[in-house]
């Protein structure tokens, strides 16, 4: 993994959420962005804002943890760039 900037780092968190979120559509169940956000705890518009590749939204661990938990993944593939143009194809 090559040194990533914060913005960057910031759009691969987000992207990876959009992923898992409409992973998680597709094997458990409708996950929309106010019921992850419901789910987690934080509002919609964090939610929105980490999901936009036009927003650098920053966030805690311990958010990012609560999303994780509620999509049932590992911490650690929110900051996962392999397969990454895949990725931005399927979010």
């Amino acid at each position: 993994m090559e040194k990533l900037e914060s913005d960057e780092l910031f759009h691969l968190i987000g992207l990876n959420i959009k992923y898992y979120r409409k992973l998680y559509n597709l094997k458990k169940g409708k996950m929309t962005q106010e019921k992850l956000a419901e789910l987690a705890d934080v509002s919609t518009a964090l939610i929105g804002n980490l999901e936009s590749e036009k927003i650098h939204q920053g966030i805690s661990i311990y958010t990012l943890w609560k999303i994780s938990k509620v999509l049932e993944v590992p911490i650690e593939n929110f900051f996962d760039d392999s397969n990454f143009e895949d990725r931005i194809l399927n979010a």
